[in-house]
């Protein structure tokens, strides 16, 4: 059975550029993972299922009942967790009955199953026996995150749509989001770059300008399909160019013969002898076989040099964006940075660290675990001279750099070229520009304001920024820094980070990135 089809629909973004065209696809009782290029238009496609937006173009036909993840819940004043969960008319109508107040509309529309139903939804989400009518200003990010999850649970939608739901959280609701659509029996469409939730859906849907290409199976399957579409992509380009060379050639050598051809036929004339109607006569016969060679001639090479152009559009679909990091110099051996006996704690609260201790040698790779509130960014910023410890000593042998989740330290309000003189003013306009262009921003790429940037493109540049410079950091620090990216980027800084020379000290919930960039052991907080 079918909840929602869309039947060759096109959108654009409020300033008319065009997202995708001619989309169709049939949602029924399946967990879809919606991927994409960040700016391909996924979470508009989700707006348009829902209903909030309407289609350029297309029809779009629901015959179930869609609700979407509200990433941020109304936790003003006054709300209370059974608001944040929708039904708060409905508790409190059985709440008047049970006192005695209730009238004969409240018996009447009285939802007698409700506190069952809220139970089971706060346990499914993880938050079991939590008070009903607790303020909703009182929850945690956290809490507030999975009561927007619960909301879906008790209003038993027939069409899920969640946007990004597993980002800023730690790993345990990162594995209840993924145990939720597992048990999830309606449809759900989710948009992620989380490929551990990914490898639980029923097929991908990979959004393109082109519209929408649907891959059976989960995140697995799917990019092994894509590995092997980029290999033909490529076999297909290199026999694509092979014919463009060899029609160039058959093409050059019929010139060439129609060359000679035509220079015997002057000899032949010059010697003279032969009547000039006989001579107009083979003139006309050699000026039209070589004008039906040179068309023929240039019907193959247009169509090769087309050949050429569908293969280069195939391979620019499936390839990977890539890039290398510059050498940092670093010695095996040498200590990085190290943590002896640290603590640190806010006024009047509780430590938030407390005798810690660690050492980073060499290129080590390290990550920092733990759940969401247990001193993961509070660590970093103790290691980067940010804040001083309460007690012990912390000790930065080497130059560092931190990149946040957003890039912080890029100003939008310059191009990517500013930011990189403002950061690196020793350089000059030249060596700029080089630096620029081996993270890919070349020419007037690097003219571009960084406020325009997407994430993958804000990371890159502020990676080109920190790592271009005259003594470029051998320790980089990263926080999050895959959560506002599309899966292309985040494996293109994957592959960019695996050859990197330097220390690593990461914090990501992302068990897919870790693994990838080589982590060797993790430090756990909490």
């Amino acid at each position: 059975m079918s909840f929602v089809t869309l039947d060759s629909v096109s959108a654009a973004t409020p300033d008319g550029r065009p997202l995708f065209e001619n989309l169709n696809l049939v949602i029924g009782a399946e967990r879809i993972g919606l991927v994409g290029r960040n700016g391909a238009g996924k979470s508009t496609l989700l707006a348009l299922i829902a209903g909030a937006r309407a289609p350029l173009a297309g029809t779009i036909t629901r015959t179930g009942t869609v609700a979407t993840l509200d990433q941020t819940p109304d936790v003003s004043e006054g709300a209370r967790l059974v608001d944040l969960l929708g039904v708060g008319g409905g508790w409190d109508r059985l709440s008047r009955i049970e006192r005695g107040e209730g009238d004969e509309t409240d018996l009447s529309d009285a939802d007698w199953d409700l506190p069952a139903r809220l139970d089971q939804a706060l346990a499914d989400v993880g938050l079991p026996g939590l008070e009903p009518e607790r303020p909703a200003a009182a929850l945690s990010g956290g809490q507030a995150t999975r009561a927007g999850l619960a909301r879906l649970l008790v209003a038993r939608p027939d069409v899920l749509l969640l946007d990004e739901p597993t980002n800023n959280l730690d790993a345990e609701a990162r594995g209840i989001v993924a145990r939720v659509l597992a048990r999830w029996r309606g449809g759900a469409v989710v948009v992620s770059h989380d490929r551990s939730l990914l490898r639980g859906m029923d097929r991908i849907v990979e959004l393109s300008s082109l519209g929408a290409r649907s891959y059976g199976g989960g995140w697995d399957l799917y990019a092994a399909r894509r590995a092997e579409e980029a290999e033909a992509a490529q076999r297909g380009l290199d026999h694509a160019e092979q014919a463009v060379r060899r029609v160039a050639r058959e093409a050059q050598v019929a010139r060439e013969r129609k060359d000679r051809r035509d220079a015997a036929g002057r000899k032949f004339a010059d010697r003279g002898g032969t009547p000039k109607i006989v001579l107009g006569m083979m003139a006309e016969r050699a000026e039209n076989s070589g004008a039906r060679e040179g068309r023929l001639a240039d019907k193959l090479v247009a169509e090769a040099a087309q050949a050429k152009v569908s293969a280069d559009a195939r391979v620019e679909r499936v390839r990977t964006l890539g890039f290398d990091l510059p050498s940092s110099g670093l010695p095996e051996g040498r200590t990085v940075l190290s943590f002896d006996d640290v603590a640190f704690a806010w006024p009047d609260e509780a430590p938030v660290i407390k005798g810690l201790s660690f050492r980073i040698a060499g290129p080590e790779r390290v990550a920092v675990s733990g759940p969401n509130g247990t001193g993961k960014t509070t660590l970093i910023r103790l290691a980067t001279g940010d804040l001083a410890p309460l007690a012990g000593v912390v000790k930065l042998s080497v130059p560092v750099a931190l990149l946040d989740q957003r890039a912080g330290l890029l100003n939008d309000g310059e191009t990517i070229l500013e930011n990189f003189r403002r950061l690196n003013p020793a350089a000059s306009q030249n060596d700029a520009h080089a630096a620029l262009a081996r993270f890919l921003f070349r020419n007037t790429a690097a003219h571009q304001l960084a406020g325009t940037l997407s994430g993958g493109e804000r990371l890159r540049a502020a990676l080109a920024c920190v790592l271009s410079a005259a003594a470029p950091p051998q320790l980089l620090i990263l926080d999050e820094p895959t959560n506002h990216l599309d899966i292309a980027s985040i494996e293109a800084v994957e592959a960019a980070l695996s050859g990197y020379d330097g220390a690593l000290l990461v914090v990501s919930h992302d068990a897919d990135f870790l693994e990838a960039i080589g982590i060797e052991r993790k430090i756990a907080l909490g």
